[in-house]
């Protein structure tokens, strides 16, 4: 019997996972290679509590002023995700892998939405 745990698919898969408070961002770097730099804003206002995306598309809620956030912890959740622990109190995010990946991936127009909505 092999050492390693198969996973189910053939999502990515964070290999490491670095929080840097100075920069105020978390890198992930997945086993297919890629990693993102995600700063903690966009962590903690693409949060995927229902606190923050509502129980519907209609729901969201933007949060202003989470330039400055800080991650005080992270959690592991089982083997698929992590919960983090914001300054400001916000607890009840689960960051699973593919929602981690996610942010990563679409960081730009994530951000360019957020700020475009709470300008609004």
């Amino acid at each position: 019997m092999p050492d390693t745990v198969e996973r189910a698919t053939d999502r990515p898969w964070p290999v490491e996972l670095t929080f840097q408070a100075s920069l105020k961002c978390l890198t992930a770097r997945f086993d297919n290679g890629v990693s993102f730099v995600i700063p903690y804003e966009l962590l903690r206002v693409e949060s995927p509590s229902a606190e923050v995306q509502g129980h519907s598309a209609a729901g969201k809620k933007w949060i202003k002023g989470k330039q400055n956030i800080n991650v005080e912890r992270a959690e592991p959740v089982g083997r698929y995700a992590l919960r983090l622990v914001f300054d400001d109190g916000h607890d009840s995010g689960i960051y699973t892998w593919d929602w981690l990946y996610r942010l990563g991936r679409d960081q730009e127009s994530l951000l360019s939405d957020y700020r475009r909505a709470i300008q609004a």
